[in-house]
């Protein structure tokens, strides 16, 4: 199966807003707004929002079983796995097994992630 499709919308829009969902597990540090899933092989594209003064140090960092892709949008996004403050522009193509995070933001931070689940290597 391929991923869902929609014809152009822009969910950055006010009236967009409802459509955020709050990402499971983080507490309401974070968003999550689904662009396009594939439901049988659950890869997804997505955004996700951190507003201003956020830390998820709390949750330690992650790691996923399957690649992603991620792309700063809007904002600055502290990884402390890295050491490194990404920026509007800054792209990341991340295997499976890599760690990162924790994360935190003082201006907010707007992230494109493009994650493959189908992909995974059970690392």
């Amino acid at each position: 199966m391929a991923k869902s499709t929609i014809q152009y919308w822009n969910p950055l829009l006010p009236e967009n807003n409802a459509k955020w969902e709050p990402i499971e597990g983080m507490d309401g540090l974070a968003e999550e707004l689904t662009l396009a899933i594939d439901e049988v092989s659950g890869d997804y594209t997505r955004l996700t929002r951190f507003n201003p003064g956020e830390d998820t140090t709390s949750f330690g960092s992650k790691s996923h079983s399957y690649p992603e892709e991620i792309f700063i949008l809007e904002g600055k996004l502290y990884d402390a796995a890295f050491d490194k403050w990404l920026k509007v522009g800054d792209y990341a193509s991340r295997p499976p097994g890599e760690i990162h995070g924790p994360f935190k933001t003082d201006v907010g931070c707007l992230v494109l992630e493009i994650s493959y689940p189908s992909q995974s290597t059970g690392v």
